[in-house]
């Protein structure tokens, strides 16, 4: 491993970015080498590490790139699945330490790079100001070097995993351990890395997964608090923050932080409340923070005494970050002045902007000509979530032009999603011929009617081979060998009908930073937490829809919980846009209509919820 000798302090290392946003995952190939593009100046940003394939293919990559010596970890080697991720993870480090490396010992006068790291710093950051100071006065060579090592802090490599995606696998007919599960041996991979960044953990808790994490010393405290690899949890309410909170710190683990991520308003998968919204659950976190803090540090404190383990001298410190639908600086400032997060994630946006995300030419022009009625929540995910998806997506053309060849399903070459084990235990993806093929046998034999039968077969052609779609983007921009299609899935969340033309890197953060004289975004835009709204109002007309004639006792409550909620949140927003006009008074513009708007068809859906509920006998 390259060790720099003028590489920023530890005591750097430690602190957070001076940045306000982060850059979260997105697919498993858009932000796969975004740490190569942004970590040197700054930005935090995740590597998702599902897809050990594309990692390794991007490994070879690198290596021959920067003529680093290459020896490929075959699917034959014993836990290779958690070594093609550590040594992926190694690679990023080193080169992004060379990057910095190579930075600081240009003369700071003549380093452009260096400039650059200042100038994209919020204008509010000090050491921006003390930076271009500095150049004024013209110091020493030596003592200008001095001062920037000092001051640099590079973007955290982060990396995110699954939890649902933790397939049992096998050995020939040997069902391994649940060590050598999916999401068990991206953790051991990502454990066994030089990195020093935090785990993500999303899509909920898996605890035999969260119990795993015992097993590594770099996931503990030192008596000064320092945590070599943190945890942080994406979370979308704050009872669920407590409860993985507290589990984790049972097994003397610390969660950092927590990062609230919208429901539905967000990319990727969308894990959709009970009808609660972000604004109500951001402040519900706001309010109770450090109480938060204090109950989960002391459930630590007694794990860690029992594991004759290293106690931290003081309470370890806590982050509250949110993401999801956030698209103007007004928004991203009232995130962090009002519901005083320490950052906001800023995702689907990043994917129009080449120097940073991995999107293939002709899917980024797909994404800057979509609209609202382009983005949609889907059904195409083998893992049964729904899946924030583009009509348009090349892949789904492509899968449902080999079906009408008579050629469904994917054949399943990664087999990551193969997570049914309802017809083998080893596990079955339904988006795979295999399950196609069972899948049609039952059709037929059920005998059911003409429109029956169709409506079954297209529910099935619905799901799309994810693990092939969502890496093929790195595949097409680095042309690297394609062996499965060149159709590619792509995971925006709606965000992006309101962005229409290609970013440079600039752009992008000076429009988060409310400093661009470019309009990036059409005026038009509802505000993140009214969008939101409305797509929740959405997502219950259709589970209204979804009732036959008369609702069951469990559909009643859950729908009657979803509209008591809805409206609950209706009235906060109502008490908020009151509170806030003052100081946020753009923010709030259009506000109230959004809400009056929201209001009139949630009792309208209530009156249907009303209708449908079985008579009292």
């Amino acid at each position: 491993m390259f060790q720099s000798p003028i590489l920023p302090t530890q005591n750097n290392k430690s602190l957070h970015s001076y940045h306000t946003f982060s850059i979260p995952v997105m697919g498993t190939a858009y932000t796969v080498d975004t740490p190569l593009k942004v970590a040197h100046l700054g930005i935090d940003s995740v590597i998702s590490i599902v897809d050990d394939f594309l990692l390794e293919n991007m490994r070879k990559m690198y290596c021959e790139n920067f003529s680093i010596p290459y020896k490929e970890i075959t699917s034959k080697i014993d836990d290779f699945r958690a070594k093609r991720i550590t040594s992926y993870l190694n690679l990023v480090n080193e080169l992004v330490e060379e990057k910095i490396h190579s930075i600081l010992q240009t003369a700071v006068e003549k380093s452009e790079e260096i400039k650059q790291y200042f100038e994209l710093l919020p204008d509010t950051e000090t050491v921006k100001e003390e930076f271009f100071k500095w150049l004024k006065k013209h110091p020493s060579i030596e003592e200008m070097k001095n001062w920037v090592v000092e001051h640099f802090i590079p973007g955290s490599i982060d990396v995110n995993i699954m939890t649902k995606v933790d397939k049992t696998n096998f050995k020939g007919k040997e069902k391994l351990p649940p060590e050598f599960n999916d999401a068990h041996a991206a953790l051991r991979g990502f454990a066994r890395s030089d990195l020093k960044s935090s785990l993500i953990l999303s899509a909920g808790m898996n605890p035999r997964l969260y119990s795993y994490i015992e097993q590594f010393d770099d996931f503990y405290p030192n008596e000064k608090g320092q945590i070599k690899k943190k945890v942080i949890l994406k979370v979308s309410d704050y009872r669920s923050a407590l409860i993985q909170g507290r589990f984790l710190a049972k097994k003397g683990i610390w969660v950092s932080e927590y990062r609230i991520e919208s429901g539905l308003n967000c990319g990727g998968h969308a894990f959709a409340t009970d009808g609660y919204l972000m604004g109500p659950i951001l402040e519900e976190f706001k309010l109770n923070k450090s109480a938060l803090q204090e109950t989960v540090f002391a459930t630590l404190k007694q794990a860690l005494v029992a594991k004759e383990r290293s106690v931290p001298e003081q309470i370890l410190p806590l982050r509250i970050t949110a993401q999801g639908g956030v698209g103007t600086p007004d928004e991203h400032a009232f995130l962090l002045d009002y519901y005083e997060v320490d950052s906001v994630g800023w995702g689907t946006p990043f994917l129009l902007v080449p120097e940073v995300t991995t999107v293939d030419e002709g899917t980024r022009k797909l994404l800057i000509d979509a609209r609202e009625e382009d983005l949609y929540l889907s059904e195409i995910s083998p893992l049964g979530v729904p899946f924030n998806s583009l009509r348009t997506n090349t892949k789904a053309e492509e899968e449902y032009a080999l079906a009408l060849e008579g050629k469904s399903g994917s054949t399943c070459p990664k087999r990551l999603l193969a997570l049914s084990t309802q017809y083998s235990e080893k596990g079955v993806c339904l988006a795979s011929r295999q399950y196609h093929r069972i899948r049609t046998k039952e059709l037929e034999a059920q005998q059911l009617d003409s429109d029956s039968h169709k409506a079954e077969y297209e529910k099935m052609l619905q799901k799309t081979c994810l693990c092939v779609g969502l890496s093929t983007a790195a595949h097409l921009v680095n042309k690297l060998e394609i062996k499965h299609g060149e159709g590619v899935s792509i995971c925006p969340g709606p965000n992006m009908a309101y962005f229409t033309q290609e970013m440079s890197l600039k752009e992008m953060v000076d429009h988060i930073y409310g400093r661009s004289d470019k309009r990036l975004i059409r005026e038009d835009r509802p505000h993140m937490f009214i969008k939101e709204l409305h797509l929740y109002l959405d997502y219950l007309s259709n589970k209204i829809s979804d009732v036959k004639d008369i609702m069951d006792k469990k559909q009643e409550k859950y729908l009657r919980k979803f509209t008591h909620n809805l409206n609950d949140g209706i009235e906060y927003y109502q008490q908020l846009s009151e509170t806030i006009k003052k100081k946020f008074g753009n923010l709030v513009h259009g506000f109230q209509t959004g809400l009056t708007e929201g209001k009139e068809k949630l009792d309208s859906l209530s009156r249907k919820v009303d209708a449908l509920t079985e008579p009292v006998s």
